[in-house]
């Protein structure tokens, strides 16, 4: 039994080596619990070790999207898949990040022609049928239709971590700004290091959705169900196979071309239907990158007005030190003429002119006033202290 809700059955499989948990997903959205190690995965899926190396969470791989000749490789972040045209190997299906996207594949992977069996006993016959063979031409091949919704939920999951970002570092940064203490710098420390962090990850997906886009080849690698209905339908006379007459936008385009030229290079496939879908998720994820990127920009602002707001403090500092250091100066002038005065050496212009000592304690204050004043304008005139 399996954890929130959906049930599957176990496969025992004997251990060769290190194990690991993986759910398969057929067509049906049925799954199993498999407990094998990589050299069964390889065996079963016909791919090599360098390329399930990237799926393990104890290397550090960045975020990749491959196509193989018969799987697609997927790693983004806690996704760790292995796609085939006819079922999907996850890693690690109990973890809290991996359960919700394994109850999405549950949901969405069985085809839509199953939708319509409850239908076949009150509509008539031959509608069905027509409503049938629509659905299947509309339909997505399997492959893409579980790449979708790994692309979702990493999209989804990056989105939500960023407004999550967003709702602690707003209110933090314009506490900061009305208040600069260390709490609050240490607290947008914290959140500055999560922001660049997460920006990291973003920019990882948002890279590998942008180059898979620029590269038309690296798109019809991902296109296995085509891939596999070339290697096993006849090939006909135009030079395309079968397979491309399952989605009439295809079909028509490759009629069009056939009748237009007669030498079609077999290979040019037509890649509009994935890059669609890619160029949803990557505007979604550039959507996500530009709310990092504007929520940089606000702390690179809110650091600026702290610095502004430091300098103010540190000139109100150095003018406050400016004017001690007039004042002590000028004291410093009185004090020597006191001490020149107070020293016990016999003057003979001492004796009977009391009355000098009044006149030198005034004429002494008011030249140390006049040298504190003439420092203070000439300090105000080179703009080192403000009026």
């Amino acid at each position: 039994m399996g954890r929130d809700g959906f049930l599957v059955p176990v496969e025992t499989k004997k251990k060769t080596g290190v194990s690991t948990s993986w759910i398969l997903l057929d067509r049906n959205g049925e799954g199993t619990i498999l407990d094998v190690d990589k050299y069964a995965i390889m065996r079963r899926v016909h791919i090599h070790a360098r390329d399930l190396r990237i799926l393990d969470p104890l290397l550090s791989y960045p975020s990749t999207i491959l196509g193989r000749e018969k799987v697609i490789v997927l790693n983004l972040e806690h996704i760790k898949a292995i796609i085939t045209a006819d079922e999907v190997l996850l890693r690690d299906p109990f973890d809290d990040n991996v359960i919700p996207i394994v109850e999405e594949l549950q949901r969405r992977l069985p085809p839509i022609i199953a939708n319509y069996k409850g239908q076949q006993e009150e509509e008539d016959l031959q509608g069905t049928r027509d409503d049938v063979v629509t659905s299947e031409e509309n339909e997505f091949p399997f492959e893409f239709r579980a790449l979708e919704v790994a692309l979702e939920a990493i999209c989804s999951f990056l989105d939500a971590r960023t407004i999550e970002l967003e709702s602690d570092a707003y209110p933090a940064l314009d506490e900061l700004t009305s208040k600069i203490s260390s709490r609050n710098l240490d607290r947008v420390r914290k959140l500055k290091s999560a922001m660049t962090r997460l920006t990291n990850r973003v920019q990882k997906v948002r890279d590998e959705l942008e180059q898979l886009l620029d590269d038309d080849d690296d798109m019809a690698d991902l296109y296995l169900s085509r891939k596999l209905a070339e290697a096993s339908s006849p090939v006909s006379g135009s030079g395309a196979p079968n397979w491309f007459f399952a989605s009439p936008t295809i079909g028509s385009k490759i009629s069009k071309t056939s009748r237009t030229s007669p030498t079609t290079v077999q290979g040019e496939y037509d890649v509009e239907e994935l890059e669609m879908l890619l160029e949803a998720y990557f505007m979604q994820i550039e959507g996500t990158l530009n709310k990092l990127t504007t929520l940089r920009e606000y702390i690179d602002d809110t650091e600026d007005y702290i610095n502004i707001q430091l300098d103010n403090h540190r000139n109100q500092l150095i003018q406050l030190e400016l004017l001690l250091s007039s004042a002590t100066v000028s004291i410093s002038v009185y004090s020597l003429v006191a001490a020149i005065f107070g020293m016990n050496i016999p003057y003979t212009w001492k004796e009977g002119h009391g009355y000098v000592f009044k006149w030198v304690v005034i004429i002494a204050g008011i030249v140390c006033a006049s040298l504190f004043i003439s420092i203070i304008s000439y300090a105000r005139h080179k703009g080192l202290v403000g009026s």
